[in-house]
């Protein structure tokens, strides 16, 4: 038992002389998103001498290229583990590619305000980090009903070329249904540039 209490005694002791430190930043980059979970279909109907018509178009679903800004608070307890609390506007969405003639191709785009909690482990110059998202749908475009908020995971990994400027990738996925098969799933490249500020 005395052990434990030793251990506990350094742990908290180690932690209270560690060097937090709190730094602002924003990034910047750009979105290539797509929409996954089953086809895209359309339903059409018509009214003529012989009554009303049924059909439908299925779309290809292809990637759509936007972008994604926000701002970030990096929390490093110590050399190698930060917390990262994020808030960002993203554009996102896909191309459907018809595969009637007849009828066009369209783009569906969804803007979301979100916000994530990014764990961040560092290797030297080097950062892998991974985190849950939330989202909140601010605007969309050839999209019927989509879900007001998206719940998702996040995975990347970044660069340090300097002490406050640096690059990163990432791909985020939604678990929540944007409609009644679709979820969203997003690859993301940009750049990030962080604040000095005293402890």
């Amino acid at each position: 038992m005395k052990k434990i209490y030793f251990l506990l005694f350094a742990l908290i002791t180690s932690l209270s002389f560690a060097q937090v430190t709190f730094n602002p930043g924003i990034r910047v980059g750009a979105n290539i998103s797509h929409i996954s979970d089953g086809p895209v279909q359309d339903y059409w109907y018509y009214n003529d001498n012989q009554g009303v018509h049924y059909g439908n178009n299925t779309y290809d679903i292809k990637s759509k290229v936007d972008f994604y800004i926000g701002f970030q608070a990096n929390i490093r307890f110590v050399k190698f583990y930060a917390l990262q609390p994020e808030i960002y506007y993203t554009r996102q969405g896909a191309k459907l590619e018809s595969q009637n003639s007849a009828i066009a191709s369209k783009t569906i785009s969804l803007s979301y305000v979100g916000a994530a909690m990014v764990n961040k482990f560092y290797m030297d110059k080097f950062n892998i980090h991974f985190g849950p998202t939330l989202e909140l749908l601010t605007d969309h475009k050839d999209i019927e009903s989509p879900t007001e908020a998206d719940l998702g995971l996040l995975f990347g990994a970044g660069y340090d070329i300097t002490k406050n400027f640096g690059v990163e990738a990432r791909i985020k996925k939604g678990f929540v249904h944007i409609n009644n098969y679709h979820t969203n799933v997003t690859f993301q490249t940009g750049v990030y540039y962080t604040f000095n500020l005293k402890k």
